[in-house]
């Protein structure tokens, strides 16, 4: 098991995104005019038009995920009214109807409740519910605190390629806290992994939210890599490319020695079965690499090269006559 580069690497959440800024609208924005925003900005920043541009690659994530929000109504309706905590939006309108029918029993008993009604945004709601000491009969008694989950934590892991050709142990600290995990080998950019249970604690003793880690992972080698291919290229002088013969070709793991046919021309791709990259989580399963080969032509010929090719053009031009 290889171990990473860094022992400890210190997660921190992202900051609130407001997508109707990310795609330059307002929130009055038509579907219409919330799509051709995404179609302009996506094409402004996507990764195939801005390779091993960071800046672009996280404007793309961002342009992606204020689309996905926006361009479905009932998920837009959530935001426009909860802002940031959105995605939570069913649990609060829950736990109005909850409280609301808690007071009108009271009432009908003859009671009195000292919950306050919610009012406010989302970020009020937490702080009005899980501030307060629960409710108390009017005996004094404590009727009991609800437990609510804690709040999902988002982070970002910066990984070089070769990171993870091969599976990795990471101690991270969360929240002050060191946690030991394992990476599967083949993790791809911008990928997404939930670690449950290491997310913020649940107000009153709840259950604890969710970790999600996303991976971002710089290329620093000579191969491209999509999926779970590889693509590189391999030079190779004039005269084997004419004759054929035999070439050293890097691979992502070691070299191989790779037999070149007579004839060869420039451009001719070859592919090594097995020596691309591993695909996540399925063991000793890998992809393929792609070799384009590239003629090298000799240059500063010396007069008796020079003659020997003139020679060879005339023998080609004229015996095929």
């Amino acid at each position: 098991m290889k171990q990473g580069i860094s022992n400890q690497i210190q997660l921190s959440t992202m900051e609130f995104i407001d997508y109707y800024k990310i795609l330059g609208l307002s929130k009055k924005a038509t579907e219409k005019e919330i799509k051709a925003a995404y179609r302009k900005l996506a094409r402004k920043y996507h990764p195939d038009l801005n390779p091993n541009n960071q800046e672009a690659e996280t404007k793309f994530k961002q342009v992606s995920e204020a689309y996905e929000v926006l361009s479905n109504p009932e998920n837009r309706k959530k935001y426009d009214e909860f802002g940031k905590d959105w995605k939570h939006a069913d649990e609060f309108k829950k736990a109005q109807q909850q409280q609301r029918q808690q007071q009108q029993a009271y009432r009908t008993a003859g009671g009195h409740s000292d919950q306050q009604e919610f009012s406010g945004d989302f970020s009020d709601f937490f702080e009005s519910m899980f501030g307060s000491q629960g409710s108390r009969s009017r005996q004094g008694r404590r009727t009991g605190q609800t437990r609510y989950r804690g709040q999902d934590l988002n982070a970002e892991l910066e990984l070089n390629l070769k990171d993870v050709y091969t599976s990795q142990q990471q101690t991270l600290t969360v929240n002050g806290k060191k946690i030991r995990l394992t990476f599967p080998a083949g993790i791809e950019n911008g990928q997404v992994i939930k670690i449950s249970g290491h997310g913020a604690p649940g107000p009153h003793g709840g259950p604890k939210g969710d970790l999600y880690i996303t991976f971002s992972i710089q290329n620093n080698t000579d191969f491209k890599r999509d999926g779970k291919h590889l693509y590189t290229t391999a030079e190779i002088d004039l005269y084997t490319a004419l004759l054929g013969g035999d070439v050293m070709i890097d691979t992502f793991d070691g070299k191989v020695k790779l037999k070149v046919a007579p004839g060869t021309q420039p451009g001719t791709k070859v592919k090594l079965k097995g020596k691309g990259f591993p695909v996540y989580k399925k063991e000793n399963e890998f992809g393929d690499l792609f070799v384009t080969y590239q003629v090298k032509l000799p240059t500063d010929l010396s007069e008796k090269e020079k003659e020997l090719l003139t020679e060879l053009q005339n023998l080609r031009t004229h015996g095929n006559q």
